[in-house]
């Protein structure tokens, strides 16, 4: 089923700001290696973002590094790990399968097998690209340790606060609130089935609070609502801002922590028993219907320096959860 393409495109970034579309030989697999032909992959709005403004720390160039990109952070690039499609090439096993893999905005990418994810039978193609979001909101909750009957409130209503709340409800939380101040953001959670509220609404003394507005008003709003030894877990990302963390007044009387998650590690209460790799095909086994109403309408790829453009100067709908690329188009 070897693909017969003989070029490829690929989505990079050049400088801050600037993205373009290059086309490149089709990259060809190594023994235990597979060659994928890119159905769909989608943006990761916060990071990317940082990333096509160059707002990326040099500090953190390698640890921010996407498992299977092209160039080095901060450009040129080909950054991007939201990726699915059909193994053209490689072990026997995986030919025709249709995988997820944390690859980029290229129309062919080589991966070694052990990294393709076989999508469930049963499952759409496109849901499978929110595997990885999942996997960051699995990583936060097993951070937070949520436990049945815990109360659990998630700020900010984006890619990877609507995720976590998704996932949060199958934990049996006697109450779980998202808080997003964007109206039709909280519309859209309110049509998942989700209890949301404006800032300042939502009740609090919780047990656990997952921020993930990359705002100071969020971090603040979330440490107002952890109750007395409550954890709030951190996954927003601010790249080189430095917001100002309220931790004055009852902070410390009332012994709250703050965690940090990030994906590249597995939390450390499950390190000793789970890969990462492990983690994320669990992340997309808990994937179902729900969240497919976090996917926008698919563009062309031709399409991807524009819309990114748009993305990181804030001017793209709220409602643009996650934007999918169909490369097909």
């Amino acid at each position: 089923m070897a693909d017969a393409a003989e070029t490829s495109r690929q989505y990079w970034t050049l400088g801050p700001g600037r993205g373009a579309l290059r086309t490149e030989p089709v990259p060809r697999p190594a023994e235990g290696q597979a060659l994928i032909r890119t159905r769909f992959s989608a943006v990761s709005p916060g990071t990317e973002s940082l990333v096509h403004r160059g707002d990326v720390p040099e500090s953190v160039h390698q640890l921010m590094r996407a498992p299977f990109q092209l160039g080095d952070l901060p450009h040129p690039v080909s950054h991007g790990y939201l990726q699915v499609g059909d193994v053209v090439e490689g072990p026997a096993a995986l030919i025709g399968r249709t995988v997820f893999t944390l690859a980029g905005h290229r129309d062919h990418v080589v991966v070694p097998a052990e990294d393709c994810h076989q999508v469930p039978d049963g499952m759409p193609a496109r849901r499978a690209l929110l595997a990885g979001p999942a996997e960051t909101a699995l990583n936060a909750l097993w951070e937070g340790g949520v436990m049945l009957g815990d109360r659990v409130v998630v700020v900010g209503g984006g890619l990877i606060g609507l995720t976590a709340a998704l996932l949060a409800v199958r934990s049996g939380p006697s109450r779980l609130t998202l808080v997003e101040p964007d109206s039709a953001r909280r519309d859209l959670a309110s049509s998942l089935g989700l209890e949301v509220t404006a800032p300042g609404e939502a009740e609090g003394d919780a047990d656990v609070v997952l921020h993930s507005s990359a705002t100071e008003e969020g971090l603040s709003e979330a440490l107002r609502l952890v109750g007395d030894d409550g954890t709030l877990v951190e996954q927003s990302w601010y790249g080189r801002r430095t917001p100002e963390v309220p931790l004055g007044a009852d902070f410390h009387a009332r012994r709250l922590r703050i965690v940090a998650s990030q994906v590249g590690a597995v939390a450390q209460s499950r390190r000793l028993r789970r890969t990462p790799r492990q983690r994320l095909a669990g992340a997309l086994a808990l994937l179902d219907e729900r969240f497919d109403r976090l996917l926008s309408p698919a563009v062309p790829l031709t399409d991807l320096p524009t819309l990114l453009d748009r993305i990181a100067e804030g001017s793209a709908p709220s409602t643009m959860i996650c934007p999918v690329i169909d490369h097909s188009l």
